[in-house]
């Protein structure tokens, strides 16, 4: 099923097949420059099983993205709930990853309001959150550009002390 559609994306039910370019995804050292690791194949299997319980939960979750040009499998974005400890959790937080390659096109920008859009209008969803490590500029960006607001930093409850992706910023956008 497609849940959203863009001019150049479709935000999408993920396929099977999905799952051998997700693992490679997260293999790549580019693409994971700014979380604590990459991700094994086991690891990734793991995360796409709870991508899966939260749509069997909520009905929405992190939507595939495919281009329309070529209907590629490019990454994902969409809606998580963030669980970890802290002061504004849990909290429907909203991400994006993509493949290296895909870096650089405005997929992630473009697929994120268009996400925003769909969780205020057809989710009825009344405050979305995003966070990433302080240094990771490029996702801090997007954030900006889909019309977020700064709320605050805070030090990630699940990154160790002393690294240099501890330290995060926190995006808040309401209805």
């Amino acid at each position: 099923m497609v849940y959203i559609e863009t001019e150049r994306l479709l935000l999408r039910d993920w396929k099977e097949q999905d799952l051998v370019e997700f693992r490679e995804m997260n293999k790549d050292s580019r693409v994971m420059k700014f979380f604590p690791k990459t991700l094994t194949d086991d690891e990734t299997d793991s995360f796409y099983s709870r991508i899966e319980e939260e749509f069997k939960n909520y009905g929405y979750g992190l939507y595939a993205v495919e281009t329309k040009q070529d209907n590629s499998f490019i990454g994902f974005t969409g809606f998580h709930w963030a669980t970890f400890n802290s002061q504004f959790t849990p909290c429907i937080e909203i991400g994006w990853r993509l493949k290296f390659d895909a870096w650089g096109n405005g997929y992630a920008t473009e697929g994120a309001k268009a996400c925003l859009k769909y969780g205020f209008e057809t989710l009825k969803l009344t405050d979305i959150y995003s966070f990433t490590s302080k240094i990771n500029l490029q996702s801090e960006n997007v954030m900006k550009k889909i019309g977020m607001t700064k709320a605050m930093e805070f030090e990630h409850p699940n990154i160790v002390e002393g690294s240099p992706l501890r330290r995060h910023v926190l995006y808040v956008v309401n209805k």
